[in-house]
């Protein structure tokens, strides 16, 4: 017994030294993505504050409770909300805006997509403990029933959206801007326009070197942000020594209280600049996704917490002795000796905050567009070791030019302040409102914590945004035009996807006609297979009807596939693929649904082909033995079932590398036309990336016996594919109705058609080869 009593110990031991290993390297690694930005706040906080009438009140009295301020709402919003509460809400290890919208869509109807499927709910990371308490009280029912009130909801989480990619614009700016601004210390002789000049050039470098991927530098972002923590923390308890020891009185709340007293509605407005000791908090949550919540955690209360805490209050140490030097407080407060390598630091540390959140900008849009909320574009996968770090070009160059104008236009960091500050109390407001529904849906607690938690954040986010609103026309409406305009962007795409969807549901092709067709459909089914795409989860779409009445003949096998979001993060492979059968067998039409997560990636797949031709033979072989068993479903439409493409066992085809049967390679061309076989030779030479896909035949395994039936389909699905795939799309053009209304007509026919012709097309996102598609017109009345 003490053996393997000693056994267990020594293996705990080991297990938990792995764990702390990992959690401390998790940690670092965390302060070069998640802190850089909140790190930096101390550049501009004091300024911003005593930008307004606050600068007249130049006594000691104000800075202690200016700095208490600082204190408090930096314990309160970020370790206290954020570190303590919001954090325990992730989606599977994902956190932002969109992780929590898409947990309450899974816990109650509140998605506006029609497309969700009782099959979706099966999957492995659809509920976080794998499965579904169903709860009913009256304040879902009430929100699930009202369309109007589950539309409000989308228009405040895009709200929120356009708010933090709003920061992805104003970030840079500010944070580039305040660095830079600190030459003038020592560089007396340097005009405001020299440093927005220095400014911009620094900001186009940084956009420009986003396409080489965040991977390539981001072991220098860590150290850049610990040294710079290490830096202003030691740098603040310096200035606390020197210049002012009492300014730890100012730790009390008394001295807030004493603050507004004094200074009435001058300090109220001072909150404006305040707030800004907490951007970049929302971040913690956002990027929750590369990390773990203890990781975060750790970083936050060991280094973050302290070292902020202390530049905030050496710096108020300072200011109370040098009141003169409020405009530049921060550069003013450091010792000589060390000012320049401090100035080096801040600026990397700037440029770090820039690109953490330039990256996180990327992401949300392309959560955004997964959930069917953002017009399609280019989205490069810039890492092999770090699943989510993306590119957006499109999205990188808009920020761009952007940002540009902003530091132009502004040129001041005050003002640039004041759009800062709304853009990200905004979003932990919206964070709040989420959080509240989260915890009565999602976490099932009673809803008077779901009140308390509201009520409580909900108003000191409130004083803090109606502060900040009082400063719109001094640079706050910068990020409420900018957020009005991506909203109606993402909306006007939501609601005419919408549109489109339910138009196909409504006029979907009824099997009772199908089946008066007849196996041939009653046009020539020439060798082949057709992979029809469409948006539909179930039925057959109308635009099915103009292909068979507008082509002279069909492929022998017809696919109907659909590549749909789930409002998961990601989607395990094993589960991705779908297959079911439309009509009897003898037809030979099948339906696959490829399900992907909001974070998931879609790559070029080169073995899409091969995947789908696996999966469709395990389930006809799947079908065979439940048919012989009596436990499968003989509706027309069939059902569909979970097809794992890691798993061989019990595949009914052999896939062999084509390179095996060289002399069988006319028949592994896409057609067996010599003209085409022509045309795709040279197609392949002018695309590298086609000619190196892996090349495979399909042959039946030597068994000593198969189905009949089952033997045809598999012979007929195998020459289907040596034929060749074509892929099948509709160019479909969307109209409004005559009879709609002006405003219908104007979102249909002008603003969505435009976001249409101007984003990537259908088959350029799906990654289908431009030889092999095949595309018909058709005018969707919606």
């Amino acid at each position: 017994m003490d053996r393997e009593r000693g056994w267990t110990s020594d293996d705990r031991r080991v297990n938990w030294k792995n764990y702390y290993k990992s959690l401390f390297l998790l940690a670092y690694q965390s302060f070069g993505v998640v802190y850089g930005d909140l790190s930096t706040s101390p550049l501009y906080v004091y300024k911003s504050a005593f930008s307004w009438r606050l600068y007249q009140y130049q006594d000691e009295q104000t800075v202690f409770g200016l700095f208490s301020l600082i204190f408090w709402t930096f314990t309160l919003i970020p370790l206290l909300k954020y570190v303590i509460i919001v954090l325990s809400a992730d989606d599977n290890g994902e956190g932002g805006t969109f992780a929590l919208y898409s947990l309450l869509c899974r816990h109650a109807r509140f998605s506006l997509l029609p497309n969700q499927q009782a099959a979706d709910e099966e999957l492995s990371t659809y509920y976080s403990n794998g499965t579904r308490t169903v709860i009913s009280s009256p304040l879902k029912t009430f929100l699930e029933k009202h369309k109007r009130l589950r539309t409000l909801l989308l228009l405040i989480v895009l709200f929120g959206a356009s708010m933090v990619i709003g920061d992805g614009i104003l970030t840079p700016a500010i944070s580039v801007l305040s660095s830079i601004s600190g030459l003038q210390v020592r560089a007396k002789k340097l005009h405001d326009g020299e440093v927005v000049i220095v400014a911009c050039i620094v900001l186009i470098g940084l956009f420009a070197l986003q396409h080489r991927g965040t991977q390539r530098v981001a072991f220098l972002f860590a150290p850049v942000v610990i040294v710079w923590l290490l830096c202003i923390g030691i740098i603040g308890l310096y200035n606390v020594i020197h210049w002012n020891p009492k300014i730890y009185y100012a730790l009390s709340p008394h001295y807030i209280v004493t603050f507004f007293k004094q200074t009435g509605k001058d300090g109220w407005i001072s909150l404006g600049g305040v707030l800004l000791c907490i951007t970049g908090t929302e971040a913690m949550f956002a990027d929750l996704g590369h990390f773990t919540q203890a990781s975060i955690r750790v970083a936050f209360v060991s280094v973050i917490y302290p070292c902020l805490v202390l530049q905030y209050m050496g710096q108020a140490a300072f200011i109370s002795k040098n009141f003169s030097s409020v405009p530049t407080s921060f550069y003013e407060s450091i010792p000589e000796p060390v000012f320049w390598p401090v100035f080096v630091v801040a600026t990397l540390a700037a440029v770090v905050a820039s690109q953490a959140v330039i990256s996180a900008t990327f992401s949300i849009v392309k959560q955004c567009h997964a959930l069917g909320c953002f017009p399609r574009v280019k989205v490069v996968h810039t890492s092999r070791w770090i699943y989510g770090q993306i590119y957006i070009p499109e999205i990188n160059w808009i920020l761009m030019l952007l940002c540009l104008a902003v530091t132009l236009g502004f040129r001041d960091t005050t003002l640039i302040g004041n759009a800062y500050g709304i853009a990200c109390m905004a979003v932990m407001f919206v964070t709040t409102w989420m959080m509240a529904l989260v915890i009565v849906f999602v976490w099932q607690k009673n809803t008077i914590f779901a009140l308390l938690f509201l009520l409580f954040f909900g108003f000191i986010e409130a004083v803090y945004l109606s502060s900040s609103i009082i400063k719109v026309p001094q640079g706050g409406w910068a990020p409420l035009v900018l957020s009005f305009i991506f909203m109606v962007i993402m909306y006007v795409w939501h609601y005419g996807t919408r549109r489109k969807y339910l138009f196909d549901l409504q006029n979907k092709v009824s099997m009772k006609w199908i089946l008066t067709l007849g196996p041939s459909l009653g046009i020539v089914r020439v060798p082949g297979i057709g992979l029809i795409y469409t948006e539909l989860v179930t039925g057959v779409p109308a635009i099915f009807s103009h292909f068979v009445t507008n082509l002279p003949a069909f492929h022998q096998v017809l696919v109907f596939v659909c590549v749909k979001s789930v409002p998961v993060p990601y989607v395990p492979p094993d589960e991705r693929y779908l297959i079911g059968r439309i009509g009897p067998r003898a037809y030979r039409m099948y339906r696959c649904i490829v399900r992907y997560g909001y974070k998931d990636v879609q790559e070029d797949e080169d073995n899409f082909e091969n995947l789908l031709v696996l999966s469709i033979a395990k389930f006809i072989h799947m079908e065979a033995e439940e048919t012989s068993s009596g436990g499968y479903d003989a509706s027309p439409d069939g059902r569909m079932a979970v097809i794992q493409t890691s798993d061989t066992c019990g595949t009914t085809l052999v896939m062999r590398d084509a390179d095996q049967h060289a002399g069988d390679s006319a028949m592994i061309r896409s057609s067996k036309s010599e003209t085409l076989q022509s045309l795709q030779s040279l197609y392949e030479q002018e695309s590298p990336s086609t000619s190196r896909r892996r090349r495979v035949r399909f042959e039946l395994p030597k068994v000593e016996y198969i189905d009949p039936q089952v033997k045809e389909e598999l012979l007929a699905l195998v020459d289907a594919k040596e034929a060749g795939v074509a892929y099948i799309m509709g160019h479909s053009y969307i109209k409004a109705r005559r009879t709609a209304s002006f405003l219908k007509k104007f979102v249909i026919d002008v603003a969505y058609s435009f976001l249409r012709k101007n984003c990537r097309g259908p088959a350029v996102a799906l990654n289908i080869p431009h030889i092999s598609l095949i595309e018909v017109g058709m005018i969707y009345h919606v």
